[in-house]
């Protein structure tokens, strides 16, 4: 699957704004190791930088187009392109974040105890999990995708992201390999110019991806000309144009 980091930073504040949030979470240890795995253009390796700024952070992503634009912006980081699926970095660190990436991992029974058997004695494993597939957004993909002459080359699209898991399941997985596990979920508000053009740009950078990746160029026009479409009759825009996009998001800090 494509990766654009200039797609992906045209709403930055706004996808930055549940790292911030989710660090701010993290205990305050004296930090001597950080690392971001899926750190995208590197806007959450900053924050993470930020807030543990003795320890020597690294950042890893699969896309070489994040990486490339994640080096520029942090050139003091060591970033590589690396699937995290693969990933046998031993460590120990003292923070593990996962921001709005392992959404796209299978085996989350897997994934989550492996994390966490990296980290140091009161290291901390940081996720967010965007939590929108029942959303309008993400339910009108699917639809249209089924739903048109694509269809068969989008029969797998959906499935690209991994099972949802609920809130108590990610509890029950991580509280028993934790001394301690906070799980919440935050739904934010975007207020987004430009109506729904505003909205499926915002999903060009991600959830859209899947979908749009296997089309060619005549295809891909004609399901972004439906798909906004129903978006604008799911998401009436306000009178001065905005459309207030809600998006709800899954958090968890795991410590040992």
């Amino acid at each position: 699957m494509s990766w654009s980091a200039e797609q992906y930073v045209k709403f930055e504040d706004e996808r930055t704004r549940p790292v911030r949030d989710l660090l701010a979470a993290v205990p305050g240890v004296y930090a001597r190791s950080v690392v971001d795995i899926g750190c995208g253009p590197g806007n959450s390796t900053e924050v993470l930088v930020a807030r543990f700024p003795n320890a020597v952070a690294t950042g890893m992503d699969s896309s070489e187009d994040m990486i490339k634009a994640a080096r520029k912006r942090l050139p003091d980081v060591t970033f590589e392109v690396a699937d995290i699926a693969s990933w046998n970095a031993k460590g120990p660190y003292d923070v593990i974040l996962a921001n709005a990436v392992i959404q796209w991992l299978p085996d989350h029974a897997t994934l989550l105890p492996s994390l966490v058997s990296r980290l140091a004695v009161g290291g901390s494993l940081a996720i967010q999990i965007p939590n929108n597939l029942d959303q309008p957004t993400h339910r009108l993909m699917r639809e249209i995708a089924a739903d048109g002459p694509w269809a068969a080359k989008l029969t797998g699209s959906a499935a690209r992201r991994a099972p949802r898991q609920s809130a108590e399941w990610y509890y029950r997985t991580l509280r028993p390999i934790s001394a301690k596990t906070d799980v919440w979920q935050t739904t934010y508000y975007h207020p987004l110019a430009d109506g729904a053009e505003g909205v499926v740009e915002w999903l060009k950078g991600t959830g859209l991806r899947p979908f749009l990746d296997p089309l060619d160029e005549t295809e891909r026009a004609a399901f972004l000309e439906r798909y906004t479409k129903a978006v604008a009759q799911a998401y009436p825009a306000l009178p001065d144009g905005t459309v207030l996009l809600p998006f709800p998001r899954l958090f968890m800090v795991a410590t040992l």
